[in-house]
C-alpha cells in the first residue's frame, strides 16, 4: 500500500485521516496474466493502482485486436469513461503479467469525495491527468510518425519493449508488425 500512497502524494497531499479512510477501501489483489479486470462492454467499477505488473486496456474494431493503453507499475489502469458515468464501454483490460494491484471501487470513492475535500481534490488531479495523457496520446496517432511513436514509447516506457508481445506493441502504436520491425532495425 505504500506505493499507492507514494505516487499519489505526486498528485496531492492527504492528511492522516485521509489515508486511514482509502486504506479501508483499498482492495489488494494478486491476480496472474491474462486475468480480465474489466471485460468489453461492461460496466469499470474499480480503478486499479498496479503496484507490480501490466495490463493493456483493448477493444475490437472490425474484429482487429486494438490496443488502447499500457499501464505499469505505479500507473492505474481505468477505463475512464466507464468509471466516471459508470456505463458500459467497448474498451476491457486485461493483466499481460502476473500482477499486484489495489483496487477502489466507484461507490467506496465516491463516498471518500464526499467526506474528504482532499481526497476529492484527488479524484480531480487524477482525472485531469488522465485527460492529459489521453490528448497527448491522440496527439502522438494524429501528428507524429511511426518513427516518433516508438521513440517517445521508448523514452516513456523503455521496459514495455521486453515486457510486452511485438503484436501489442505495434497495435498500441498504430502501426502494423512490419513497420515496427522495420523501425526496430534502423535504430
Amino acid at each position: 500500500m505504500n506505493k499507492f500512497f507514494e505516487a499519489v502524494a505526486q498528485f496531492t497531499h492527504l492528511s492522516p485521516e485521509s489515508k486511514k479512510a482509502l486504506s479501508s477501501v483499498l482492495k489488494r489483489m494478486e491476480l496472474l496474466k491474462g486475468h480480465v479486470l474489466v471485460k468489453q462492454h461492461t460496466i469499470c467499477h474499480y480503478i486499479y493502482f498496479i503496484e507490480k505488473g501490466l495490463t493493456r486496456t483493448f477493444y475490437y474494431k472490425d474484429d482487429k485486436d486494438v490496443t488502447d493503453w499500457l499501464s505499469a507499475e505505479n500507473m492505474f489502469a481505468v477505463s475512464l469513461i466507464s468509471f466516471i458515468t459508470q456505463k458500459p464501454d467497448r474498451r476491457g483490460i486485461e493483466l499481460l503479467e502476473d500482477s499486484v494491484l489495489w483496487a477502489i471501487h466507484y461507490d467506496d470513492l465516491e463516498r471518500l469525495y464526499k467526506e474528504y475535500h482532499d481526497i476529492e481534490r484527488l479524484g480531480r488531479l487524477l482525472v485531469s491527468n488522465g485527460i492529459i495523457q489521453v490528448q497527448q496520446r491522440f496527439d502522438d496517432l494524429h501528428f507524429s510518425t511511426a518513427l516518433q511513436r516508438y521513440q517517445t514509447l521508448m523514452n516513456n516506457n523503455a521496459t514495455f519493449i521486453q515486457r510486452v508481445p511485438l503484436g501489442i506493441i505495434a497495435s498500441f502504436l498504430g502501426i502494423t508488425q512490419e513497420t515496427l520491425s522495420r523501425i526496430r532495425s534502423q535504430i
